[in-house]
């Protein structure tokens, strides 16, 4: 994994869009289209912003769901669906998109949504990490071992209370206890992963990801064994990391 030191979120926004420019641009040549795993939260404002402005083509372009909350609709204000479709999908004629949809039966939906995943090789994934390390919904102690594409997860406490916190939810009693994620196993397989983690709220998290033993306990430490990831993260969250690897940043920023 290479990790990559931008000066704000504005900068990631632009970096990040750039290189998922790169890429699908690429696959789009080399086979005539591209697939497409797209994350939501507030680390991705930025990206999707800037994402939806590149020149793509758009309509050879099949795109996946990361993950959702089980028992809300795409009406909900925290709907992931709603999410994606505002701030992406209604922005791109993409030849599809494949939602996870939170209020219908989660098993017939994850069994839906991975079939059509793993009907051909990923391109790209857009992820970030959580407060808690997690990478998905794939909260502390990740299951590294599943190969099912989509699993069911009891999210932490941590996890839901990072919700209330970005502003999704009024309270913890609001958040949902359980959420869809793809697995990790299923987005290490993606060709190429691009982890956004802007803001001072996620430095420890990067600090443990770079620097932890790989392991369930920092689910996106699993990143480091990943042969064409990048995480970009910006000033302030890399607040923690020690001065060296700092200083090592620099000199490649």
């Amino acid at each position: 994994m290479k990790t990559v030191l931008v000066q704000d979120r504005q900068s990631m926004g632009r970096f990040v869009a750039d290189a998922a420019a790169d890429v699908l641009r690429n696959a789009i040549a080399d086979r005539g289209n591209a697939r497409l795993i797209v994350a939501t939260g507030a680390s991705q404002f930025e990206v999707l912003q800037q994402l939806v402005t590149r020149d793509v083509d758009w309509s050879v372009v099949d795109a996946f769901h990361l993950d959702e909350y089980i028992g809300i609709d795409a009406d909900h204000p925290a709907s992931f669906c709603g999410y994606l479709k505002q701030r992406f999908v209604d922005h791109v004629p993409l030849r599809s998109f494949a939602y996870l949809l939170g209020d219908e039966d989660s098993a017939e939906v994850m069994s839906d949504v991975g079939r059509k995943l793993q009907s051909a090789p990923v391109d790209l994934a857009l992820v970030g990490i959580g407060e808690n390390g997690h990478l998905a919904f794939n909260d502390p102690p990740a299951d590294f071992d599943t190969d099912a594409p989509y699993i069911r997860v009891a999210l932490d406490e941590a996890c839901r209370r990072q919700q209330v916190g970005e502003g999704w939810f009024a309270g913890l009693d609001d958040v949902p206890t359980h959420a869809i994620s793809m697995s990790i196993r299923q987005i290490m397989k993606t060709s190429t992963i691009l982890c956004s983690v802007p803001d001072a709220q996620k430095a420890d998290a990067v600090r443990r990801t770079l620097l932890d033993d790989i392991g369930p306990e920092i689910p996106a430490s699993i990143l480091r064994r990943h042969d064409d990831a990048t995480l970009i993260i910006d000033r302030a969250s890399a607040a923690n990391l020690p001065h060296e690897v700092l200083q090592d940043l620099e000199s490649t920023a």
